[in-house]
């Protein structure tokens, strides 16, 4: 899908000198038509072979049954060892203790900074903890003034707020995912701290689209902390003058008590059930799991590789800003594993845009996303009640 689909066609000629025998034809699809198209051939019985498939698609097409399982071809694999791989990032392929898939790339958030506006305010350091976080906040407005800010939180992207509450000990979901957990100590713990960020003036209660663009804004200092992913380096560099290149960098999430946690997202590697060449397609993910292969996937592209072997190449060791996310990999956890999540998580979002703009109180917003959630587990719960597994 994507940028992913063109770059792949620039590896594929030494997968096809190391095994001649084997052709390889690849469709590239766009992200928005992606998961009507797959879901059609799998109806169809027309599935490909591999494919690449977004973490949270995964929990949707095993539903159906749709994937091989993989772990008899790990088993006999030298080329790609499980302990090589960042754990958070692997769990997001495995489903009911069974692997689906081999991670390709990571997604998560951490930190984009302006570390000149940080000094200016008197930090010589990005955040560890929440209260850490807020005294700098609070110190950057008093610097910048009333009408700019000290980060962004755009009111129509769930990812900061989910980053937030997945640093809590409670869990999104309950009872083996039949129901919401919105309503726990953690998840309001969460959400009270998102909400203080609006409340103090920290953040405007503005969404992306209402901004010209990121970079220009965190270049001239309407804010001064985002929480984005990876490939805001490469936007970055291209987009920011020579003279403002040293003013601004990266850094892992601050948590409520010390290094935070973010979500591991990404795409992965799997094997539909159907393929009619599964020993071809496993030597195909071996492949593209190299971590040489992942390196130049990683020039090509700028996406994350799921492998710590890969960080060691210059490319990625050196990059300063890079490195940051190589800690934050380490601390990275999977987002609830049923089909059903990403319904969920947008849920959150309308919930929490409610909460921020002062729409809806507190208490019956938590209660009412519970309610909502419960809802859109109702078959999941039947299902389980009568021992199929979802």
């Amino acid at each position: 899908m994507g940028r992913e689909g063109e770059v792949i066609a620039e590896l594929l000629p030494q997968f096809a000198q190391l095994h001649p025998e084997i052709q390889v034809k690849v469709q590239q699809l766009p992200w928005t038509a992606a998961h009507q198209k797959l879901l059609t051939a799998f109806v169809g019985e027309a599935t490909p072979d591999v494919c690449m498939l977004g973490n949270t698609w995964i929990p949707e097409f095993v539903a159906l049954k749709a994937l091989e399982p993989l772990d008899q071809q790990l088993a006999h694999s030298a080329s790609i060892p499980r302990d090589d791989y960042f754990p958070g990032i692997w769990d997001t392929n495995v489903i009911g203790g069974t692997l689906y898939g081999v991670p390709w790339y990571i997604d998560t958030r951490l930190l984009f900074y302006r570390r000149d506006l940080l000094a200016a305010a008197g930090f010589a350091n990005p955040p560890n903890t929440w209260q850490e976080w807020s005294r700098m906040l609070a110190a950057i407005k008093a610097l910048v003034g009333p009408e700019r800010f000290s980060v962004l939180l755009p009111v129509n992207e769930f990812e900061p707020l989910l980053v937030l509450a997945m640093q809590q000990p409670d869990p999104l979901l309950r009872d083996d995912g039949r129901y919401g957990n919105f309503r726990s100590p953690g998840f309001r713990r969460a959400l009270g701290f998102y909400r203080e960020m609006f409340e103090h003036q920290w953040a405007p209660p503005i969404g992306n689209t209402q901004i010209s663009n990121v970079w220009n804004e965190l270049g001239r200092g309407y804010f001064s902390f985002y929480i984005s992913g990876p490939w805001n380096i490469g936007e970055l560099r291209r987009r920011l003058p020579p003279e403002q290149q040293g003013t601004w960098t990266t850094a892992p999430m601050p948590g409520p008590d010390g290094p935070g946690a973010s979500f591991a997202g990404g795409s992965s590697l799997v094997i539909f059930r159907r393929s009619r060449h599964k020993e071809d397609a496993w030597r195909l993910l071996e492949f593209l799991s190299l971590p040489e292969v992942q390196q130049r996937f990683y020039e090509l592209t700028g996406d994350l590789p799921p492998r710590r072997t890969t960080w060691r190449a210059p490319a990625l060791a050196d990059n300063i800003y890079a490195r940051a996310f190589r800690e934050q990999l380490e601390r990275v956890k999977p987002t609830p594993k049923v089909p059903e999540w990403e319904r969920i998580v947008w849920e959150m979002q309308f919930m929490a845009e409610r909460v921020v703009h002062g729409d809806g109180a507190f208490d019956d917003e938590v209660a009412g996303l519970d309610r909502t959630v419960d809802g859109i587990l109702a078959k999941r719960r039947w299902l389980l009640a009568r021992g199929v597994t979802p």
